[in-house]
């Protein structure tokens, strides 16, 4: 499923398809990652966070890291950092 077809579910008042909205995401990251770092680059360890919500109202966090906790945590303060100084800049 295209992200049009996504949109065209969305306004026919259907579900996007979850994986395409994911993978949809992901090609974003890579898109920004080949614009910020150009061809020569490797990527290193990766943490998905994905809010998911249920049609009763619950709301929960996937969190998958592929790394022991410790770097998980480290990466994670890092990013905090990053988000508060784009804050700050807004």
């Amino acid at each position: 499923m295209s992200a049009a077809d996504d949109e065209d579910a969305e306004q026919a008042g259907g579900q996007p398809d979850p994986r395409a909205k994911l993978m949809h995401e992901v090609a974003e990251q890579m898109d920004a990652i080949e614009a910020d770092f150009g061809d020569n680059y490797e990527i290193g360890r990766v943490i998905t966070i994905v809010e998911v919500k249920q049609p009763s109202g619950e709301v929960g966090l996937r969190v998958r890291a592929g790394q022991y906790p410790w770097v998980a945590l480290g990466m994670l303060q890092w990013a905090q950092k990053g988000v508060e100084a784009q804050m700050g800049n807004e």
